[in-house]
């Protein structure tokens, strides 16, 4: 096992909601600029989610426009979910231009496993690694496989990705996720029925959300988008727990009032605009310290 790049010091809960809160007003105050380099299928969804929640959005997709969003941002969002051969240039020199101006930056590994762009791509991030890493389950075992953070040869491997879709479970996912922290030094986060997200000392759980996240597209890759607008102003654990512990509240809220899949986008674009800060702090939100490796 590849020894942790950093010692995170653990945070009472308290602290943790505390932080949470301070994120969301800071977001609303300030509204800081969270470019994105994101999936076109999605692109207009991740942009108002991040607006709702009280960000700035901008969406670019060539090398120069990466490494210049990297200067003006304060945090780029990286989804790999629809590739153009630029990629081969953009991601990697964004990456490298974060590192650079020593700003975070989210990675959405989605569809990890089609083809070998995005392979080869997750492979080139690792020397400059993304301060908060989301996908599903599947995607998180996948990234610690290819980064070689899987662990000994008795560990349980991953049934992959089913095409963006998850074959795992967040428990499976647990350990991935706490050696993909530890290398990075920032944040996992894993989607699912429960949410788990870890800075590889502590485990968080956070519950809530509603299957109807499921029958519309871009709601992990909106949640990817607003973790990158809470890392604008707070540590990548503390941004990832506000955006999920937002992403989970305004779910449950937009469940209440839609008609169906379709109104339950807006109900849930709604729904977040109207979140407040103390309500994000006192969402479900179970606390544990993480495994030793």
């Amino acid at each position: 096992m590849i020894e942790p790049s950093t010692n995170p010091t653990a945070r009472t809960e308290a602290e943790l909601r505390a932080l949470m809160a301070r994120a969301v007003h800071e977001v609303r105050e300030t509204n800081p600029l969270a470019p994105s380099i994101t999936n076109t299928v999605t692109q207009n969804f991740v942009a108002n989610a991040q607006l709702a929640v009280g960000g700035s959005a901008a969406m670019v997709y060539l090398p120069d426009e990466g490494e210049c969003v990297a200067a003006l941002g304060g945090a780029i969002y990286i989804n790999l979910g629809t590739l153009l051969p630029v990629y081969e240039q953009t991601v990697p020199a964004t990456a490298r231009a974060c590192a650079g101006a020593g700003k975070p930056w989210v990675l959405d590994p989605v569809g990890i496993g089609i083809g070998s762009l995005r392979t080869q791509l997750i492979e080139a991030v690792r020397e400059n690694p993304p301060a908060i890493l989301r996908g599903n389950a599947s995607e998180i075992i996948a990234v610690a496989e290819l980064w070689g953070l899987a662990g000994s040869e008795t560990d349980d491997a991953g049934d992959g990705p089913r095409g963006v879709d998850s074959t795992d479970s967040v428990d499976a996912a647990e350990r991935a996720a706490v050696a993909c922290a530890r290398f990075t030094g920032g944040a996992v986060a894993v989607s699912g029925t429960t949410d788990l997200v870890t800075d590889g000392a502590q485990v968080a759980r956070l519950s809530g959300g509603s299957p109807l996240m499921t029958c519309i597209t871009g709601s992990g890759c909106s949640l990817g988008g607003v973790c990158a607008v809470y890392a604008c102003v707070a540590d990548p654990f503390v941004a990832a727990l506000a955006a999920t512990a937002a992403y989970n509240l305004a779910g449950l809220r937009a469940a209440e009032t839609c008609n169906g899949s379709g109104s339950f986008q807006v109900a849930f674009l709604d729904a977040l605009y109207n979140l407040t800060a103390e309500e994000v702090a006192e969402a479900p939100l179970a606390l544990a310290s993480a495994s030793a490796a």
